[in-house]
């Protein structure tokens, strides 16, 4: 939808700021909750749908954002899924993403002198510094709680993290990547990231998605904590009198 044409004097430079500050809380928070519908947007920030649609014309003009179906993990419900908007790579460097043609030419270096295990050997190197800082604040935190410790602690990394609840578990959310662009040429990357979420959180996770492949948000199942079994009671141990007395 078109802004429509205004009469009169043409706008004023606050008003043009307001607008800009608005389109960028819209982007914003397509980039923290991940994929977004119109009308959840507008709910989400407090403003009206017309004003969000507004917003999100001019951000698809700008090569921001782009519209796709919703995508549904698991049984699909009845209707035509719903559209939502996300992030272009375009929009993601508009917020500063962390992405440096050295790393990938370092990357394509050591891949050429070592092969695609020497680029896995350095993956695993870069996330063991991650998994030392985040371990503490894993293991302090409840079972219960402890994939929502994770999401925080990647948020403060400028992962904007966010957990759910799922089928049989939990769903781990990155709704931003710094190094999307080097992970979509180097998937080892993404690969040591998942292995240490599973010695982190102590349980064989699953990613489902990745935003270097193409999704809208990097998306990690953690299946649900299962406790141990607990031993059952054998038989009472039966006394050498009572023995004797069962033989007669």
């Amino acid at each position: 939808m078109k802004t429509p044409a205004t009469t009169g004097t043409a706008p004023t430079g606050a008003v043009v700021a307001r607008d800009e500050s608005t389109r960028d809380r819209v982007a914003r928070s397509i980039l923290t909750n991940g994929p977004s519908s119109a009308a959840v947007l507008a709910e989400r920030l407090e403003l009206t749908p017309a004003a969000v649609r507004r917003h999100l014309d001019h951000l698809l003009e700008d090569g921001l954002v782009e519209s796709r179906e919703e995508r549904v993990y698991g049984p699909r419900g009845r209707g035509r899924p719903a559209k939502v908007f996300v992030l272009t790579d375009t929009g993601r460097h508009a917020f500063h993403q962390a992405y440096d043609d050295l790393a990938a030419t370092a990357l394509k270096f050591i891949a050429e002198a070592g092969g695609d295990e020497a680029v896995a050997e350095f993956a695993r190197g870069r996330v063991a510094e991650v998994e030392q800082r985040y371990r503490e604040l894993i293991d302090a935190a409840p079972e219960s709680d402890k994939a929502e410790a994770l999401a925080r602690a990647l948020t403060t990394d400028g992962y904007a993290a966010s957990t759910a609840k799922a089928a049989h578990g939990e769903q781990l959310c990155q709704h931003h990547c710094p190094v999307a662009h080097v992970a979509e040429q180097f998937p080892q990357l993404c690969e040591a990231e998942t292995e240490v979420f599973s010695r982190l959180l102590g349980r064989h996770v699953q990613r489902l998605a990745t935003i270097a492949h193409g999704d809208g948000v990097c998306t990690t199942h953690i299946p649900g904590h299962v406790p141990a079994p607990q031993a059952v009671p054998g038989p009472a141990p039966v006394s050498d009198g009572e023995s004797a007395r069962t033989a007669r």
